[in-house]
């Protein structure tokens, strides 16, 4: 496990989520960091694959933008941060959240697991249905 290149393989994570919108590249690059059948966990609900998830994402939001603490190694291997995140919705309403990333990274350096914890429980709630 190479923590150091899978700190910043996470800290890419945010910065290509941001950009993703608009750089197709940039969605190309996140794509890759994942595992076709990545765990992605919202709200306690598990999801397969984040291709699915950013798609979705999408139609919800115009715009977003994260900040994020330094990604701290646990001790079950995974990798967690606290984040906050400003954004726009499709309706043009803004808002801003908090909450922690919990990751899990594979031996070839992709992420295989990713928990998305919100402060506010139901903020996922239009995508898991």
């Amino acid at each position: 496990m190479n923590t150091a290149a899978n700190i910043t393989m996470l800290n890419n994570y945010f910065r290509l989520f941001d950009a993703s919108r608009t750089d197709k590249q940039a969605m190309q690059d996140l794509l890759s960091l994942f595992t076709s059948d990545a765990e992605i966990v919202l709200n306690g609900t598990s999801h397969a694959g984040f291709e699915g998830f950013m798609k979705a994402f999408y139609e919800y939001n115009q715009d977003i933008k994260h900040m994020w603490d330094a990604w701290v190694p646990q001790p079950d291997g995974s990798y967690q941060t606290n984040w906050a995140v400003c954004g726009q919705a499709a309706d043009g309403s803004v808002y801003a959240k908090t909450g922690v990333d919990i990751a899990r990274v594979n031996d070839a350096g992709q992420i295989v697991y990713l928990e998305n914890v919100q402060a506010d429980e139901n903020a996922f709630s239009k995508y898991n249905s």
